[in-house]
């Protein structure tokens, strides 16, 4: 047996030895994607397992997350921090060999996959940032981003709905770093593939513009090292290449939906290991193996070639080389809270989204890493950055994005954008589309990217378009994401305040909450904003605290007054976030709500997340139904949030 024979049963083996030692994963996708990741990372990419970060090198994503052992027997055998042992720990608590693979946990992953659809919208999105930073920062002599990003799906990436979304983007930007490889087995986890998918899956992708490229026999290594050529190749295309493999290739349960899911079990391993001529005791790997597969050595010299010359460049465009450092550093301006734009009380009332669109052009000179736009609806999340062109095949330096309607692909192209290195994506949409983006939302916060969500139209407060249109549960939603802020600022000072802090925070996804409507302005608190709450008005004695967020902190004071009239004060709080105020200490979260004071909270949403901060004594005026058709004012009126209905619930407390 070659060599390399031999390296592709070694991956096989250790995928379903670590499989059996769990008693629990995905063997049969190991066993018939073995000669292709073998060919691929053996044959192709740029790595260098002693510097698992290294800008320089190839992405490499694994969106059918499943066959979580195939890339852990990678990462052992190429010599990246991943021990037998590890592999022995499958899905064992506190290993580095999770049931799916986990950015950050393990060293070697470029992203957290296993949701089927997302590793490949992920993958899109590097390919983006692949392609806009090279025309940005590339230079005669100097091609400083020159990455392939590659990724291993199966039928059922294929079937997801977020696979239209992200391949047609990449058809339309075409993104010719961008390869696809498919393993096209015929079967899913419940049945045949036959009886669920009948696509002409080479029509589609041709018709989104892509270059398809068959394999009809998922062995044959040198028809898969031709096709991937074949795909470096096409530069104006993206590259889908169909490989027809086995399910649990050489097991007694090759080819059927049996082989998805379970162990093969002790027997069926020991039939697997026969039909591949393996004799060798459970997690063996042939000292020739070691040999032929340790990528260490050629890593390390593909990177020092790399950073050879990008000392060169520093030379010869030292501002060029100093923005770049700071951007793949994620280092932000130290006077950036100089750049942040003030507003006057008194001034004319801004809706925040509005607000919003001014801090952006402020802050974009400052930070080049910030780019992105929204899903068809930039006029009125105010995403675009002015004097800046649009990302279009012919000018992907721009730093403007059409991502078209396509929401949840949006929010995972940010994701690989984000995970690729150095710049800080934003996308945009209504609040109640956060529904459609979700579970992008939610990886964001796995692999603690940065993504920046501008989540508009906040409210029943955006009237006539009616219920589809006006978010109800959506902000408890994603408050109750680990590891996101939720920001929803009061006015367009505390707009400025949140994107600050979004800027600054580095190990997970801010969602700034804005209005459609304009909001009065009111002053200047940026301390008191990134402390997550802070009193806007006080009142001598007082026996209530009205706390809010967004333009309902206006209701509240408003309220105040009405109160104050009848002989009640009423502390005012603006809680722009639940997350940063909960991170304050104990001093500082009495300081705002006084214990033994009565609580009241307005929110024109889902009251569930207030009750953690009124207690059990207090009330919550907020949404528990779904809003209607109308102007905003009749909508406030109508469901309560006015200060007379405020003054009431008081009262009733009290």
């Amino acid at each position: 047996m070659s060599v390399q024979d031999l390296s592709v049963n070694t991956i096989r083996t250790l995928s379903i030895d670590g499989v059996q030692q769990a008693n629990s994963g995905h063997p049969g996708a190991p066993l018939g994607m073995a000669p292709m990741a073998y060919t691929l990372w053996q044959d192709f990419l740029r790595h260098n397992p002693t510097n698992p970060h290294w800008p320089g090198r190839d992405r490499f994503v694994l969106s059918a997350g499943h066959a979580s052992m195939l890339i852990y027997s990678l990462l052992h055998l190429t010599g990246y921090d991943m021990s037998l042992d590890e592999l022995k720990n499958f899905r064992q608590w506190g290993s580095k060999t999770p049931g799916h693979p986990e950015f950050f946990h393990t060293d070697g992953l470029d992203a957290t996959t296993g949701p089927l659809g997302q590793g490949i919208g992920m993958s899109v999105g590097m390919a983006m940032a692949e392609a806009h930073l090279a025309a940005r920062y590339n230079r005669e002599g100097f091609k400083i981003f020159d990455n392939f990003v590659y990724s291993i799906l199966g039928d059922g990436d294929m079937q997801e709905g977020i696979n239209h979304e992200s391949a047609s983007l990449a058809g339309h930007l075409k993104l010719g770093k961008l390869i696809w490889l498919y393993d096209d087995n015929d079967v899913q986890l419940d049945t045949a593939t036959s009886k669920t998918f009948t696509d002409q899956t080479a029509m589609r992708f041709e018709s989104y513009g892509w270059q398809v490229l068959a394999v009809y026999d998922g062995n044959d290594r040198g028809a898969i090292h031709q096709a991937i050529v074949d795909a470096q190749r096409e530069t104006d295309k993206p590259s889908l290449i169909r490989i027809k493999t086995v399910i649990g290739y050489g097991s007694p349960k090759a080819g059927t939906s049996k082989a998805h899911g379970e162990p093969l079990g002790a027997e069926g391993v020991a039939e697997t290991k026969r039909a591949l001529n393996w004799d060798y005791p459970p997690f063996t790997v042939p000292e020739e193996v070691a040999r032929h597969m340790d990528a260490r050595e050629r890593g390390a010299a593909q990177e020092a070639e790399w950073q050879a010359m990008m000392s060169k460049y520093r030379t010869s465009h030292p501002e060029l080389g100093q923005e770049l450092d700071a951007m793949l550093a994620r280092e932000l301006p130290a006077d950036l809270a100089d750049a942040l734009p003030s507003f006057e009380v008194g001034s004319k009332a801004m809706a925040t989204r509005a607000a919003s669109g001014k801090v952006i052009n402020a802050l974009a000179p400052r930070v080049p890493a910030l780019m992105g736009g929204s899903a068809d609806l930039s006029g009125s999340t105010k995403t675009t950055i002015d004097n800046e062109p649009a990302m279009q095949p012919e000018v992907m330096a721009g730093r403007n994005v059409y991502f078209g309607v396509r929401e949840f692909g949006m929010a995972a192209a940010a994701n690989g954008i984000s995970l690729f290195g150095g710049l800080r994506p934003m996308v945009g949409t209504f609040l109640v589309f956060a529904d459609y983006l979700k579970p992008a939302f939610r990886l964001s916060a796995i692999q603690m990217q940065p993504v920046i969500y501008v989540l508009t139209h906040d409210s029943i407060g955006l009237g006539e378009d009616g219920p589809t249109h006006q978010p109800i549960e959506q902000l408890a939603m994603l408050r109750a994401v680990p590891g996101a802020r939720v920001l929803r600022p009061a006015d367009a000072n505390e707009t400025a305040a949140v994107w600050h802090m979004a800027l600054e925070h580095k190990d997970g996804p801010s969602a700034l909450i804005l209005s459609r409507q304009d909001l009065p302005i009111l002053p200047r608190n940026h301390s008191g904003v990134k402390k997550g709450a802070y009193v806007v008005r006080d009142a001598d004695s007082a026996r209530v605290i009205l706390m809010a967020s967004g333009s309902e902190v206006h209701v509240a004071l408003e309220a105040a007054d009405a109160l104050a009239a009848e002989g009640i004060g009423a502390r005012v709080v603006s809680m722009p976030s639940m997350e940063v105020f909960r991170e304050q200490d104990k001093a500082y979260q009495d300081s705002i709500l006084t214990p033994g004071v009565k609580r009241v909270a307005i929110e024109a949403a889902s009251p569930q997340p207030w009750y953690e901060w009124v207690g059990l004594d207090g009330a919550v005026i907020g949404m528990n139904r779904f809003g209607a058709s109308a102007p905003a004012p009749i909508l406030f009126e109508k469901f309560g949030f006015t200060a007379s209905n405020v003054v009431k619930v008081v009262k009733g407390i009290l």
